[in-house]
């Protein structure tokens, strides 16, 4: 990554979900710095320093994704820390069957926003409360806090995509709901603080990425249909 691409990836404008954060921030900022006394004006310096933890945290980065209805995008920055066989959420009845689920690590240094993996129609939403283990885990794909999306595309064949809370996350944002048309690379969703995205690809169709690779969400392609 050139070093402009790295500057322009950092100071990128914040998804619209860190505007609570940053007000409480900034306040804390302001008044703490604004009195006389030393515990309050520290607090204020750590006002400050949230707020920028949360500009950087909450950054939503623009994003081109390569075209081609036959593609499987990456639904987040992170690396891919598992590639398996499994059958899919039982929730969003997609059969028994065994497939590939390609699984992304997202650390609180990467980028959080989460992006459709294809374009289609969001056929199923299914929200699972659960446990905050560290979503690196195999098991936090069936124990962690979690929403999954069934995506259905134009032929008919689905692919599901998992956001998974982790260990510090604690909050789960989809922006989607079912019966709407995506569009491959859209933004739909955010984990806040540390988390995990799954992608359960059709039957036949096989992942194009190495565990430990480095994706970035809307860009890196998984798969090809």
């Amino acid at each position: 990554m050139s070093l402009i691409k790295s500057f322009k990836l950092v100071l990128a404008p914040p998804h619209r979900a860190a505007t609570p954060f940053l007000g409480i921030g900034l306040l804390t900022g302001v008044f703490g710095r604004a009195t006389p006394w030393r515990l309050t004006r520290a607090l204020g310096t750590a006002g400050f320093a949230f707020t920028g933890f949360c500009l950087y945290f909450f950054r939503n980065p623009k994003r081109t994704s390569p075209q081609g209805d036959n593609l499987v995008l990456s639904s987040a920055d992170g690396r891919v820390t598992g590639i398996s066989m499994v059958p899919p959420p039982p929730a969003l009845e997609m059969g028994n069957e065994p497939v590939w689920r390609v699984s992304t690590f997202l650390s609180v240094l990467d980028v959080h926003v989460n992006r459709m993996p294809v374009s289609g129609t969001i056929t199923k939403i299914a929200y699972h409360a659960g446990k905050f283990l560290n979503a690196s885990l195999d098991k936090a794909s069936e124990h962690n806090e979690r929403n999954e999306l069934r995506v259905t595309l134009k032929d008919g064949r689905q692919v599901a995509v998992v956001q998974i809370a982790g260990l510090v996350a604690r909050r789960i944002l989809c922006d989607v709901q079912e019966g709407e048309h995506v569009q491959a690379g859209e933004l739909f969703g955010l984990i806040r603080f540390g988390s995990r995205t799954d992608i359960y690809l059709p039957p036949g169709v096989t992942p194009d990425v190495l565990e430990g690779q480095t994706m970035i969400g809307g860009e890196t392609v998984i798969a090809k249909l």
